[in-house]
């Protein structure tokens, strides 16, 4: 395969808007962390636990998310200087990593997302009981 030095550079547009992403679904996690904090300091509600155990769970999701996003990056990133100096060899390996490593955090973004629906649902019972 002839990979050429445009190739890997696919990377960088849409890991750019998934980190954009990512960093947006972390900052709306954080408020909500705040949010339930403050809740709890002032209830002292033990029906908190379950919502916190979903955030501890995602939070850690998206520290995958963002850290496969930006390998990803960085191994395109390489592919392209090992383009540069003409090895070929090396610059498929590390764009095959980079692909991996987007796929990954593709799979990771999917089950963040599956528990972001559970947390909404965890809410929607409280509020019918």
């Amino acid at each position: 395969m002839d990979l050429q030095i445009t190739t890997p550079a696919i990377f960088f547009p849409t890991a750019s808007l998934l980190m954009l992403a990512y960093t947006n679904r972390f900052l709306g996690l954080s408020s909500r962390v705040r949010d339930l904090h403050t809740h709890w300091q002032a209830t002292h509600e033990a029906g908190l636990a379950r919502q916190i155990a979903l955030l501890r769970r995602r939070i850690v999701l998206i520290r995958n998310m963002q850290f496969s996003g930006v390998l990803s990056l960085l191994l395109g990133m390489c592919s392209m200087l090992a383009i540069s100096l003409d090895a070929p060899p090396t610059a498929l390996w590390l764009f095959v990593g980079a692909t991996i490593a987007l796929m990954l955090s593709l799979v990771i973004a999917l089950n963040e997302i599956r528990l972001s629906g559970n947390a909404l649902d965890v809410l929607l019972s409280e509020m019918e009981k």
